[in-house]
């Protein structure tokens, strides 16, 4: 079944783009295309020579995808993760952009539809890929991980207190019966998970944890963001959406750490006005979904927005960003 068919309302919609700063014949990238919420208000925003890129892993997104580059020549699209960014920019000849927008996370459709096996609330096979042409899944994972492995991807991931429980648990299980769907995956977990905290389901941690591990959601991430600063022209802007902490923590402290001056030695004798311009300069206040976009769209809720602009100053890529 295709996911077409499943609501998806696009998380601070206008905030994002107006973020963006649209400049009318300007080249803007959307990272997460999803079903295209962001991507057309951009293109309402732009000329007839502004250029639009979007990249996407689900094979369902970029079929919507490809159909919007049909109907507009300013379209092109990239079936390919953040990490690819640079490599793609340059298989498509472009070489500075005017704004990268990035909405986090995963789409109400692939939650949706159970088929996928993102989600517990449907018993079905245990995917999990966004891009289930590429790589293992997650039944697959959970087939060969020692317990170690399990625990620390649970606990770092899904910030999850009984993740050493879970770990042993699916160590044991998979030694009689193979943890191939969802449903056997959230009763396992329901049964290590001593108390549960209201309103979340007791898998809902361990899920997340294996999702995020299976697509690599962190490293590509930690890849994509210093690759967009160093392609944006001045003035430039840069837009995160993120849902959970784990995101939110490494795009805020990126946009920081790149956004103050590396420190001068004591002895240094340098005038204020002569001191290096760091690259990024941040944008106002994270910003969060209106008490009315989250009654609409319960999603919305965790939703952060951080907004960075592009300076003169130089920009190297530190070592640990690398």
């Amino acid at each position: 079944m295709s996911g077409e068919g499943y609501q998806h309302i696009t998380v601070l919609l206008h905030e994002a783009v107006d973020a963006l700063g649209i400049r009318e014949n300007g080249i803007y990238v959307d990272g997460t295309f999803g079903r295209g919420g962001h991507s057309r208000l951009i293109l309402s925003k732009l000329g007839r020579e502004g250029r639009l890129v979007v990249f996407d892993k689900d094979p369902q997104a970029i079929a919507v995808a490809e159909r919007l580059a049909q109907q507009d020549a300013r379209v092109s699209v990239v079936h390919d993760g953040f990490s690819a960014f640079n490599r793609a920019l340059d298989d498509l000849g472009i070489g500075k952009i005017d704004g990268a927008l990035f909405d986090l996370g995963i789409s109400s459709p692939q939650i949706d539809e159970g088929t996928r096996g993102f989600s517990f609330r449907f018993d079905a096979p245990l995917d999990m890929r966004m891009d289930p042409t590429r790589g293992i899944s997650a039944a697959e994972w959970l087939a060969v991980a020692d317990e170690k492995e399990l625990n620390e991807v649970i606990k770092n991931y899904g910030e999850e207190r009984f993740s050493r429980q879970i770990a042993r648990a699916i160590v044991s299980q998979r030694e009689t019966e193979p943890i191939d769907t969802t449903g056997k995956l959230a009763k396992l977990v329901a049964q290590a998970v001593r108390t549960r905290e209201r309103g979340q389901d007791p898998a809902t941690r361990t899920f997340q944890a294996v999702r995020i591990f299976i697509n690599r959601e962190l490293e590509e991430i930690k890849a994509v963001l210093p690759q967009v600063v160093g392609r944006l022209n001045e003035n430039g802007r840069l837009a995160v959406i993120a849902f959970h902490s784990l995101e939110d923590r490494i795009v805020k402290q990126f946009i920081r750490r790149y956004s103050q001056a590396e420190p001068l030695p004591k002895w240094a004798a340098v005038r204020e006005a002569d001191r290096p311009v760091p690259p990024l300069q941040q944008e106002g206040k994270a910003q969060k979904a209106s008490a009315e976009e989250v009654s609409a769209n319960p999603r919305a809720r965790s939703a952060v927005l951080r907004v960075a602009s592009r300076t003169a100053g130089s920009f190297e890529i530190a070592e640990k960003d690398e």
